[in-house]
């Protein structure tokens, strides 16, 4: 993880250098270099180089979304339990009220939210506001709201970073340096084709550490907030790490946990506690 943090910071540099030189940063929302998202009071602002629109991106989520739900309809596991999907789409309506405090335009996105039946421990927010939550994420881990408004503030973050975005730009240079390097050496196009392969699974995912540590910071504020209780989001890591044994939560597959996680987590709760206590004063 840390080498692949080294991988997207070098990445990183590289594009807005030669965004700034060629002239075309921010143009049309396409190539730039700046953060996605206001600082908050948790301070979270990194160049991002984006290569790839907010348009393009966010309409590709839609569509794969409208796959997921109506894949989970048809087999009816969507939406379930009425008392379970009221629960989730409250403590997402509070959540969605806040994300202004980041991002001006994100409150009037698009949202969607929705439970499916499964017993994976997970949840996930897509591009433009897409967000689902599994069943047994409530069901087997028991999260409390002050809980779930961490998980879910932790997913809404990536989408509010755009790290989405931001993992499709380093795809997409990646894929051009092998193209270059490709044709210098004479290599045939399958090769390519593998290595590119390669390169989206070991580098472009699971989510880099910097993405993760960012959807943390954003994520208790997000929940702070909305009156939830910041430091919900370290007694649910602490279950995740707890459960599983051998066969961990799905969702730690691309959110690890870890001692050093959950000590940031505290550090974080205590910065954005008064603005749970303000909050839970309204």
């Amino acid at each position: 993880m840390i080498l692949k943090d080294r991988y997207i910071r070098a990445v990183g540099v590289a594009l807005c250098s030669a965004l700034t030189i060629g002239g075309i940063g921010g143009i049309g929302g396409i190539g730039g270099c700046a953060s996605t998202t206001k600082p908050g009071t948790v301070g979270v602002e990194r160049q991002q180089a984006l290569l790839v629109s907010s348009a393009q991106i966010d309409q590709a989520a839609a569509q794969s979304y409208r796959k997921i739900i109506a894949d989970a309809s048809r087999k009816g596991l969507l939406d379930r339990n009425a008392q379970q999907v009221a629960r989730v789409r409250e403590v997402a309506r509070r959540l969605i009220a806040q994300t202004g405090t980041f991002r001006p335009d994100a409150p009037r996105w698009k949202w969607e939210v929705h439970v499916l039946t499964s017993k994976e421990l997970n949840a996930w927010c897509m591009p433009g506001g897409k967000i689902a939550v599994y069943s047994g994420l409530l069901e087997k881990l028991q999260v409390t709201d002050d809980e779930l408004a961490a998980v879910m503030g932790h997913e809404i973050a990536h989408a509010l970073r755009e790290h989405g975005r931001e993992q499709a730009s380093e795809q997409l240079a990646t894929a051009a340096a092998i193209s270059i390097a490709a044709a210098v050496l004479g290599a045939p196009s399958g090769s390519v084709d593998l290595a590119a392969l390669v390169a989206d699974v070991t580098i472009s995912k699971p989510n880099s550490r910097t993405h993760e540590t960012e959807a943390d910071r954003i994520g208790v504020e997000l929940a702070a907030r909305a009156g939830y209780d910041p430091y919900g989001a370290v007694t649910v890591w602490q279950k995740m790490a707890r459960v599983g044994g051998s066969e961990p939560p799905q969702i730690l597959s691309t959110h690890p946990s870890s001692a050093s996680r959950i000590a940031d987590l505290k550090v974080y709760a205590a910065r954005v506690e008064p603005l749970y206590r303000q909050a839970s004063k309204r």
